[in-house]
């Protein structure tokens, strides 16, 4: 009698710890979707101006969307590294894409793998060969290429014909399917390489949006006016430093025919010789050339006499058909996934979270790239569904960064955080507790300067009513914007006297900040000094 007891008790037990979530198969599987340089207005859940992106819709309805989700360092590689550690660019080293990652930092995916966690990560990681905390791995090796790309895996390296956005699809499904442990719980990193330059569309999609036309921005035209020497001096203006055969699809061939092209833009040769020439096959090429054809034809008819303004527009629309045409096979193949876990009944046991490395210019202010502390750059996509905890449909308004993710995922999980991560859990907020939720403003620092696109070094403070910012390094210039009543960010309003105690409440706060964070500066100097060498 007794061993019966006994015997039931443990299965009462058993059965209690399992309701409770107490049972490491009850832990939350993690999908983490992050592609990279997808800007938010490129997404139809903030604006359905550019495209339509049903599929990553589907995480903002049935989960929360954030509408002031933003970056610490919006560079590729440095964003990764702040998502991975939880802290700053200026604890974690990785500061700019040049400088190598230090390995002794200890990353979430480790302290998952430590708990009992599979982990298994797919796609673009930037840096490094082999990913910390990570059981099974297929990544591509620095940018990586969209056509017929390489892969790093626990194996060696190996090629895969096809198209990267569906390839990168292919095998976070495989793994899903046949390779995973349905008896343990998952971490799943499935990251995108698109929709980073060169943009490369699917060969199958590449003809129709190259006949696209799309809205042009308000700002398309900006003249930099009432903004700094950063603003004015930035190399990223669309018609002076978008280059013709890396970006524009207009082959080196057609610009030494044509002779001397204006405006004069330095090219890259690799735009097409890497991305293109090297890589595709020739049932590839047959649906490429009639395309690229067309667009070469167009160009040596049309440049030589059109205006400035009309090549500004010319290159916009091009621009928008390729960059918005990879998003295009980003939100199917997000689709593919999604349609999979709602099939297979993981979806009831599975967080999915969508974001970018970091936003991205679509011709605002007439740039494209990031870097800048300005909205379109700073600014990120971020979309979580969490069945059962998120209210569907819910949109959030609180300045949350990705600095912000680490802790977050943790506290999903029931591990314990490092006391040293700098982030806060986004949790209270999924769950609608806005008064657990005490932070006012979020910390920005860039470094990558000098270098390509020019963007000066610059750190600053932003609320969700203002921003203030210091441009330091070759100048010293401040710059105070009202996110309210300039959302454009068109006016620089320091040195208006109307703005005088909330610019001195906001150095304060700066400074309160930067301390907090230790951003000391030490760390930039030490750089600064490398770069000079």
């Amino acid at each position: 009698m007794k061993a019966l007891l006994k015997s039931a008790l443990f299965i009462l037990t058993a059965f209690i710890l399992v309701s409770c979530g107490g049972s490491r198969l009850e832990s939350p599987n993690i999908l983490f979707i992050m592609s990279d340089d997808h800007a938010y207005q490129a997404i139809s859940a903030y604006s359905d101006d550019l495209i339509e992106t049903p599929n990553i819709d589907r995480i903002a309805e049935e989960g929360m969307l954030f509408s002031n989700a933003c970056v610490t360092n919006s560079i590729c590689a440095p964003s990764r590294a702040v998502i991975l550690t939880g802290k700053h660019s200026h604890l974690n080293g990785k500061i700019d894409n040049r400088f190598p990652f230090d390995t002794t930092n200890i990353t979430f995916p480790q302290l998952f793998q430590e708990a009992g966690y599979q982990t298994a990560m797919f796609g673009k990681l930037h840096f490094g060969n082999n990913p910390k905390g990570v059981d099974v791995f297929k990544i591509l090796p620095g940018q990586g290429n969209y056509i017929n790309p390489d892969f790093i895996t626990n194996d060696g390296k190996i090629k895969v014909e096809g198209y990267a956005t569906d390839v990168i699809t292919d095998f976070t499904l495989d793994w899903l399917k046949n390779q995973r442990d349905s008896d343990k719980p998952f971490l799943a990193f499935y990251l995108h390489k698109a929709p980073h330059r060169p943009w490369w569309p699917h060969w199958e999609k590449f003809d129709a949006w190259s006949k696209k036309t799309f809205p042009e921005p308000e700002t398309l035209f900006d003249d930099y006016s009432n903004r700094g020497t950063a603003a004015k001096t930035a190399e990223m203006n669309l018609l002076y430093h978008m280059r013709y055969p890396h970006d524009s699809k207009i082959r080196p061939s057609t610009l030494e025919e044509m002779g001397d092209v204006q405006p004069h833009v330095p090219s890259y040769e690799w735009g097409f010789n890497g991305p293109y020439e090297n890589r595709v096959n020739d049932a590839q090429r047959a649906y490429y050339e009639p395309v690229l054809d067309s667009i070469n034809d167009w160009f040596k008819a049309n440049w030589p006499s059109m205006t400035n303004e009309e090549k500004m527009r010319w290159k916009y629309q091009r621009y928008m058909q390729d960059y918005l045409a990879t998003i295009a096979s980003v939100d199917e193949n997000v689709g593919r996934v999604l349609d999979y876990l709602d099939e297979s009944g993981l979806s009831e046991n599975t967080i999915v979270v969508y974001t970018s490395d970091q936003g991205f210019y679509l011709g605002e202010h007439g740039w494209f790239d990031k870097r800048f502390i300005y909205d379109e750059s700073f600014k990120t996509p971020l979309l979580i569904r969490w069945p059962g905890e998120v209210e569907p449909g819910s949109v959030c308004g609180e300045m949350v960064q990705n600095l912000d993710f680490a802790q977050t995922f943790l506290d999903m999980a029931g591990i314990e955080a490092p006391s040293d991560m700098q982030g806060e859990s986004l949790v209270p907020l999924l769950k609608g507790d806005l008064e657990a939720w005490e932070r006012e403003a979020v910390y920005y620092h860039y470094y990558e300067y000098p270098a390509v696109h020019m963007v000066k070094r610059h750190y600053g403070i932003v609320t969700q009513e203002y921003k203030l910012v210091h441009f330091y390094y070759d100048v010293d210039e401040w710059e105070l914007y009202d996110r309210k009543n300039d959302p454009l960010e068109l006016n620089n309003v320091y040195d208006d006297p109307a703005y005088a105690d909330i610019r001195e409440e906001l150095h304060q706060q700066l400074k309160e900040v930067r301390k907090y964070y230790k951003d000391s500066g030490e760390l930039d100097q030490k750089f600064i000094d490398l770069y000079n060498q």
